[in-house]
């Protein structure tokens, strides 16, 4: 198979399956079938928020790249509009106004990585020469541009951006393994056996068009440490998946998972295990977003949703999480919400 953008796409990959110009990758199995599946999940009206406060896990330890938000006022006419007595322009107004703008690194915090946030070195022509490329063929310099883009074109994903899941409104039925029961709070390379007795634990197994949700108690970490991490608690906090384990990979790729999220860092351990050279420093990043478009959500808040759960013996919910709709980004910030 294939299109007008590659003559052969790699080999464990979904390209193509979905449609020539696909930019949704798995996101497509959430039919309105799945979707009412998850509403099916809704038995007490009971409602939690899974994302971490924005500001949050603070300073840059965790990416030296990433950045908390920075809010400020606007202006208005040079005054900063907070607390801004609309008298001071237009006499005898009453009203008194708050109107703000800010600075906002789109992983910093609760995000999803959007499909184009990762790609890799692959021989898309078919000539013996690695090139770069996304999912489903889509390539930079043509659908993604940088800031030397030589026609001038504003940076950004002008295909597989994040846009693409919003206007999906992600809407589907989550499903959450509890690795914090089963791992602690110490980190642990979590691998298919190990997975296999968290999905076990749960007493079903995910569905195509689930989205799976992992927590390891990460997220409850930064929210205990109030936005001064250290190192050495990020470094040796709770599980990750083995991103290197060849049974795990396959096991997501048969599962028909929507998406893969977790509230740690990156989902899987980075650095990775050592793997054979040329390779992916994230293993599971290239499984998923490049080779079967299956978004990742990062840093989600998940200790209530736990708690809630394990009280209920359920491990099933309708999970709404659509992110921004910020046109040409590679991420974005999203605040999901679990309905059980």
């Amino acid at each position: 198979m294939s299109n007008r953008r590659w003559k052969q796409r790699p080999a464990r990959s979904n390209w193509g399956d979905f449609g020539a110009d696909d930019q949704l990758g798995r996101l497509n199995l959430i039919t309105p079938e799945v979707v009412l599946k998850g509403i099916a999940e809704v038995k007490l009206g009971h409602s939690f928020c899974l994302s971490l406060p924005l500001e949050l896990p603070g300073g840059n330890a965790l990416n030296p790249r990433r950045h908390p938000p920075r809010l400020r006022p606007t202006e208005r006419d040079g005054r900063p509009v907070y607390n801004f007595r609309l008298n001071l322009t237009s006499p005898g107004a009453t009203d008194v106004v708050c109107d703000d703008a800010v600075l906002l690194h789109t992983q910093y915090s609760t995000q999803w990585d959007s499909l184009a946030h990762v790609g890799q070195l692959f021989d898309i022509d078919g000539t013996g020469v690695p090139a770069p490329a996304y999912y489903n063929g889509y390539r930079p310099g043509i659908d993604i541009t940088g800031p030397d883009d030589a026609e001038g074109r504003a940076p950004g994903a002008h295909a597989l951006g994040i846009q693409n899941m919003a206007v999906k409104a992600i809407q589907s039925r989550g499903m959450l393994l509890d690795l914090h029961a089963l791992c602690g709070a110490k980190r642990q390379n979590v691998g298919y056996e190990l997975l296999m007795r968290s999905v076990e634990q749960a007493g079903v197994e995910p569905e195509a068009g689930d989205i799976l949700c992992l927590y390891t108690g990460f997220a409850d970490v930064l929210m205990e440490m109030k936005g001064h991490p250290t190192h050495e608690a990020l470094e040796q906090s709770c599980a990750v998946l083995d991103g290197r384990d060849e049974k795990l990979q396959n096991w997501i790729v048969d599962s028909g998972i929507a998406a893969l999220c977790a509230d740690n860092y990156a989902v899987e351990g980075v650095p990775a295990s050592a793997g054979c050279v040329p390779c992916a420093l994230l293993p599971l990043h290239e499984l998923c977003l490049f080779g079967h478009g299956i978004p990742l959500g990062e840093l989600w808040y998940l200790g209530e949703l736990a708690a809630a759960l394990r009280a209920e013996g359920r491990s099933r919910f309708l999970l709404t999480a659509p992110p921004l709709r910020l046109t040409g980004a590679v991420g974005s910030p999203v605040t999901p919400v679990a309905t059980i």
